[in-house]
Order: C-alpha cells, then structure tokens, then sequence
C-alpha cells in the first residue's frame, strides 16, 4: 500500500515538473524584434504657415552590428525646407549601436503661401542591407492656438518674516510655435515679489522660449518685517500672445519674537553713587508674534564698573508682554562725579535689543568728609609754618 502511494506522488510529480517549464517560458517577453526602425511619437502633425516646426524623432537599431546610415527626407513641398538635425546641427548620416537609438529631429520651414492641402513628407535612412523609411503626415492651418504651462518644483515654503522666499518655476511652451512669455505675481499688500534668471541675478519680466521646449526661472517673494505669522498665497500668471496660465505658491510665515529695552516708565537715566551698588529697572518688551525664550542681558559700561541682572535669564515671554529685570550697577570707587554711559543688551536665540542709560554718578559723603578733613589739616599746617618762620 505505501509503495502504491509512492509511486502515485511520483506520477504526480513528474506531471507536474513539465506543466511548470512552459509556464515559466511563457512569461518571458518574445525576443524576436531585429532590424532597422525610424519613430516617433507623433507620425501626424499640424504646422501653422510662416512658422518653423520641429518634429522629434529616433533611429533605432535592434540587434544589428553598427554601421553608417545616410539619412534623406523625401516628398519634401516646393518652397517648404527640410531639414535633419542631430545634437542641435544639421546631419546627413547616423550610426546608432546595437540596441539603442539615435535622437534626430525634422525641422520644418514652411512658407506663409503655403497651399493648405495635406502633404506627406518621407523620413529614411540607409545602409548596407538595411533601411527605415517613417512617413509623416502634415496638417496646415492658418491658426494655431498657443498653449503654455507653469508648474512649481517646491510650491510652498516655510520660514520667518527675515527670510527670502524663493520658488522656481518651469515654463513650458506646448504650442507649436516660438513664443515670448510674460510673467507677472500677485501678492499680499507690502510683499516684495521679483523674478530673475534661473541660474543668475538678472531680473526679468519675459523671456523667449521655443516651440515644445521649456524654461525656468525663480520667483523671488520678501515679506514685510512687521507681518504676522500666517499662510499666504502667491499666484503667478503666465501670458503669451492669446495663451495664459497660472499657478500658486505659498509662504508659511512663522513667527518671530522682538525684544525692546526700555527704562521705567520710559526713563533712560539714572543715579548711583561711586562704589556703591546702585539699581536701575529695565522693561523688556516682546512686541513680536512668537514666544521669546531664554533672554539673557549683558551690559557695556565704564572701565572698573560691576554690573550684574536679577534676574539674570528669563525664560519666557509672551508676544504683546513685558517683564522687569534689575540692573545691579556699581562704578568704580575711582569714578569722578558726572554723567557716564551704561549700554544694556537683551539676546534671545539670535534676536537682540540694545538700549543706552545715562548714569549720573556722584562721590560718597564720606570720602566728601575725607576730603574736606585733609585739606582742612593741610591749612593748619601751612599757618603753622607761616607763623613760625614769620617771626623770624
């Protein structure tokens, strides 16, 4: 009985085994293609009299060993010019490797009396044993409408009322004529918007571009310092001749702490008394639209002047709100009575705000007393020596 089951899955193995090959051969692409071949895209066109066009095509070789071939257009109208190009120049002769293809384009100039009729133009090209022929069908007529596109790699961006913005934009000319486009955007009231050369600084406000081909160029969009944080849309606008187009972009503005140094009650001045801790207010102001974080002050002053904040960082303030530090200022007992410059600063993660104190500075009571008591103690000496040595 076991051995009976065993040659029944052997059987069934070995039916199986020659039903999974030809599947397998099956799914295989058929390699059977060889020879010379002329294509393109689009084997019929229509072309508007008085215009040039250009027609793309490939010579393509499919397991053939290179060779020369001669490249001709026949069936070519009086007075119209055909003209092969190859790498932007005119050719006479292609040499495509095995498997692989050659890039050419048909270039056609018809005159502006062109008879409207339906003609046929014939693309070859020879060799030893071997020729493609591609006939191309083409369609005149005396109106062509334009047709443009504009497409933005990066439509939106993100950053802060500092920031330059900058979009590139490609245009595309899908007519089948040479066009002029003009751009222009519409912005948000008090944005900066300009455009300039993709890869230059020239500003521009057109630019030519040819039938079937493309161009790029940036928009450069500064917002106002002032504004506010918040989604704003840009729309640009393309025009050529009767064809337009148009596209949006966007800035996310983010918003940005800005700090103000004031005295109290917008005081600027200030007492203190030579070495003797003095202490001035200073209002710090956020009249920014985000959260300023981790302020810290710093303070220019006299040579051998002390100062020092309480409290020395403040950690968060609000857009719209303000706080009050204490500015622990000592001159330097050697400061002369007078009126001296303190310059405070207020740093919060790149925004900085500066403010300039005027400190009035006089000399202690006692060093006062001091004084008067030596100069007093100098004059006695002095009648004491007149009166001794004038009676001599």
């Amino acid at each position: 009985m076991r051995a009976l089951d065993v040659a029944r899955l052997v059987a069934a193995f070995g039916l199986a085994i020659p039903l999974a090959i030809p599947s397998a051969s099956a799914a295989e692409p058929p390699r059977d293609i060889k020879g010379l071949y002329m294509m393109t895209d689009y084997p019929a066109v229509t072309i508007r009299p008085g215009t040039t066009s250009n027609i793309s095509l490939r010579l393509q070789n499919y397991d053939l060993g290179p060779q020369r071939y001669n490249l001709s257009v026949e069936g070519v109208p009086s007075g119209w010019t055909a003209t092969l190009l190859g790498g932007g120049q005119p050719v006479a002769a292609a040499m495509p490797a095995p498997d692989s293809s050659v890039p050419l384009q048909l270039r056609l100039d018809v005159p502006a009396n062109a008879s409207l009729a339906e003609q046929t133009l014939t693309v070859k090209a020879e060799g030893q044993g071997s020729e493609a022929t591609l006939p191309i069908v083409v369609a005149l007529a005396k109106e062509l409408p334009a047709k443009l596109t504009v497409t933005s790699k990066l439509p939106e961006l993100r950053g802060s009322p500092k920031s330059n913005f900058e979009y590139t934009l490609t245009i595309k000319n899908d007519s089948g004529r040479n066009l002029v486009a003009s751009f222009a955007a519409a912005a948000p009231q008090n944005f900066e918007t300009s455009f300039t050369e993709a890869y230059g600084t020239q500003e521009l406000s057109s630019i030519p571009i040819d039938a079937g081909q493309s161009k790029d160029i940036k928009l450069k969009v500064r917002p106002p310092s002032a504004i506010d944080a918040g989604h704003f849309p840009v729309k640009v606008i393309v025009n050529a001749e009767d064809a337009s187009a148009q596209t949006e972009v966007a800035l996310d503005v983010a918003g940005q702490p800005q700090l103000q140094l004031s005295g109290r009650d917008g005081l600027l001045s200030a007492r203190a008394v030579a070495a003797e801790q003095s202490t001035i207010p200073v209002v710090v102001t956020n009249s920014g639209t985000a959260p300023a974080d981790s302020i810290e002050f710093a303070a220019t002053a006299p040579s051998g002047w002390k100062v020092t904040f309480q409290p020395a960082k403040i950690e968060r303030l609000v857009p719209g709100k303000d706080t009050e530090v204490q500015a622990l200022v000592t001159p330097s007992d050697k400061s002369l009575a007078g009126d001296y410059q303190l310059a405070v600063r207020a740093t919060s993660r790149g925004e900085t705000a500066s403010s300039q104190f005027r400190v009035t500075v006089s000399t202690s009571t006692v060093w006062g007393m001091a004084g008067a008591g030596v100069i007093g103690v100098a004059l006695l000496l002095m009648l004491g020596a007149v009166a001794r040595f004038g009676r001599r």
